[in-house]
């Protein structure tokens, strides 16, 4: 049962929009950003909603290693294809448009596809494959990210959690959408495990010595510093196929790097030579198949639908009451807290005060009136 106090959709939207406007995000900008983290928070993924809007996008734009104003530029363009320069701007704006692009080439072809370049953490990457799931298409994203998974055999952290997503459109409530990284973990995780004052589970993260670490904070720190990696989907080694998460890990890295002429792996650390901290140069490469140009979206989504609802029906394991399918907990999140409002922690809380009052804005939220 959730026993943190939950602050009311429209006042969180209406603040994290403020909050950006307030550090330079154009206001239609700003609407996108908030609608992203809180899209986030919406479907229970935590370790991508509000509770990053301070550390990642408010505090990276004072830093001056993230623009607040986003220059999109497309460097190059076919009928199906783009190549954009985000220019460090805001990576939710630059991905928002940056899949519009491709659904609308895809309306056009059937499919297509935009990579881009120099970008900033874009948050949840389900939110863009949803884009197209709810014009009917497949949407399929991935992004490189800073240096935390070793390859297999491999102590020292080279690649991002880089996650490989997809959506596809059914005939449910709600899409199948299949949004993790390909680390066994995401970092974001384990800043949530240290804000709650949790250890992270012995097996997901290797130090220098090629033991398991598991204090939160310490790894936090030892991530940053290049003396631990994340293990690769699967975990390390082979015994239980870890080259499998380092193998899909490597895709997205290529696919986020080679098409556009952008950074990868160590150039993405975000630390310069003098150890200041520097814009991170992230790639991201967005895709959209229109199922109308095959048999049709109808078929598509029914098939699909029933797919899912046959894996659901399928014999479960002993003591398991329910089988679920890639984007269901999402939506039954949604449905929990669709009126109730943003579950925020204490620590989520004080950066909640702290930004509103660092901006002067006037918002006070729910949690303050004991």
């Amino acid at each position: 049962m959730e026993d943190r106090p939950y602050v009311p959709w429209d006042l969180m939207d209406d603040f994290i929009t403020s909050a950006f406007v307030k550090v330079g995000v154009p206001p239609e900008d700003a609407k996108i950003c908030a609608d992203v983290l809180l899209e986030s928070d919406r479907r229970g993924i935590e370790s991508h909603g509000c509770n990053r809007f301070k550390p990642i996008y408010i505090d990276r734009i004072l830093a001056g290693i993230q623009k607040p104003v986003t220059e999109f530029e497309v460097v190059k363009e076919t009928p199906t294809t783009a190549v954009v320069d985000g220019h460090d701007g805001m990576g939710m704006v630059i991905a928002y448009k940056s899949m519009n692009m491709a659904i609308e080439k895809a309306k056009k072809y059937g499919m297509g596809m935009v990579a881009v370049r120099n970008s900033t953490h874009y948050g949840i990457a389900g939110y863009y494959v949803t884009m197209a799931t709810k014009q009917d298409m497949i949407g399929i994203t991935g992004t490189n990210a800073r240096p935390s998974i070793a390859p297999t055999f491999g102590v020292e952290n080279m690649l991002g959690t880089n996650p490989l997503t997809f959506g596809m459109p059914t005939d449910e409530e709600f899409p199948f959408v299949l949004d993790c990284a390909t680390s066994i973990t995401q970092r974001g995780k384990i800043e949530y495990f240290a804000r709650m004052g949790m250890d992270t589970p012995a097996g997901m993260v290797i130090g220098e010595d090629g033991k398991a670490m598991t204090d939160s904070k310490e790894i936090l720190v030892a991530l940053t510093q290049g003396r631990a990696a994340l293990a690769p989907l699967g975990g390390i080694g082979e015994e239980l196929a870890g080259y499998k998460g380092y193998g899909y890990a490597t895709v997205v890295e290529i696919l986020s790097a080679a098409l556009q002429a952008g950074s990868y792996l160590k150039m993405l650390s975000g630390t310069g030579e003098n150890g200041q901290k520097v814009p991170y140069h992230l790639g991201h490469f967005f895709i959209a198949i229109d199922t109308e140009a095959f048999l049709g979206a109808e078929v598509f989504k029914k098939i699909a639908g029933n797919i899912l609802r046959e894996l659901r029906a399928s014999k479960k394991a002993p003591g398991q009451d329910r089988i679920y399918t890639a984007g269901e907990k999402e939506y039954l999140a949604w449905l929990e807290r669709r009126d109730k409002g943003v579950p925020v922690g204490e620590s989520v809380q004080k950066d909640l005060i702290q930004v509103r009052d660092m901006l002067g804005l006037p918002h006070r939220f729910p949690f303050e009136q004991k």
